[in-house]
């Protein structure tokens, strides 16, 4: 009597178990009618080609986000910058669209000055990170150089940004251009750059004071001084600062005369390959305007 009891278990268990799977089944399959997305096939191609980084460089949270935008025609095709020129072309390729000219955009840090460059520098005790250090004056004399703190350097994925003798420094090698140092950096002297050429000029310099304020805090930063607008009309003045007009660039045009004059260093190419002198460079093509803004926290809390 024990074993048959248990055989009757054994096969009623087995029956309300085939019973809940049959269940089971129709429940999720219901479901599956009832709550199912149908997938756009473009989003799906879009995803497929972007780089996946999910850097929010594009604007958006994420590439799954951006595919979505990009499928309905909300964005451009070309908003991906660690995709580049391909991924922009692939993306308008599954779109139907023809993409403009684009160039892969890599960030630039607007100021040259190591440590030993700097000039009244105080010893700072306080939280080590840039963040902090910008919210207390006098930390440094230049209230617009870099600090030298790393909050650019911990932000960066692909350890392609170093602090080196106290100045943020890029290795192009290793950046795919994701603008994370960018938004790191709280006096916004990092911008991204579209990279028409391996070796890009820049004005690494951010400080809009007058000559004399400049040379009082720091031994290579911009004067104002216009030596480099006389010799080109490439170059105008913003401010106290230059500015190169990199849409009406002349790829002939001799820079030479323009470099050959800067009484400071503030006139620098960056990039790919190792350092070269100025004027082995100088006819090089060079990228379009980019300019910067650079609000700092210590204006606002003067």
């Amino acid at each position: 009597m024990a074993e048959q009891a248990v055989t009757v278990t054994t096969i009623l268990a087995a029956v309300v178990l085939g019973v809940l799977a049959v269940c089971m089944c129709y429940v999720l399959g219901w479901a599956n009618r009832v709550f199912h997305v149908d997938v756009d096939t473009k989003v799906e191609a879009i995803l497929e080609a972007l780089p996946g980084a999910n850097c929010g460089a594009c604007g958006f949270l994420g590439c799954a986000e951006y595919a979505e935008a990009v499928a309905k025609g909300e964005a451009e095709v070309d908003l991906c910058i660690p995709g580049g020129v391909r991924c922009a072309q692939s993306l308008a390729e599954i779109m139907g669209v023809e993409v403009s000219e684009t160039y892969p955009h890599r960030p630039v840090v607007h100021c040259a000055a190591r440590e030993d460059q700097r000039l009244r520098r105080r010893e700072y005790h306080g939280e080590p990170t840039c963040a902090a250090a910008d919210l207390v004056a006098y930390v440094q004399a230049c209230t617009y150089g870099c600090l030298g703190l790393g909050d650019c350097v911990r932000a960066c994925k692909y350890d392609a940004i170093h602090v080196i003798r106290g100045l943020a420094t890029v290795d192009y090698d290793r950046c795919i251009g994701c603008g994370a140092c960018m938004r790191a950096c709280p006096r916004n002297i990092i911008t991204m750059v579209p990279f028409k050429a391996e070796r890009m000029l820049v004005v690494a310099c951010s400080n809009q004071d007058s000559g004399p304020d400049v040379k009082a805090v720091c031994k290579v930063g911009c004067l104002g001084c216009k030596a480099c607008t006389r010799n080109s009309n490439l170059i105008q003045m913003d401010g106290n600062l230059p500015r190169i007009d990199y849409d009406n660039y002349d790829p002939q045009a001799n820079l030479e005369p323009v470099i050959g004059e800067c009484p400071r260093e503030s006139l620098v190419l960056v990039g790919k390959p190792g350092e070269r002198p100025l004027t082995t460079v100088a006819s090089e093509g060079l990228p379009e305007c980019a300019k910067a803004d650079f609000p700092i926290a210590v204006h606002d809390t003067e």
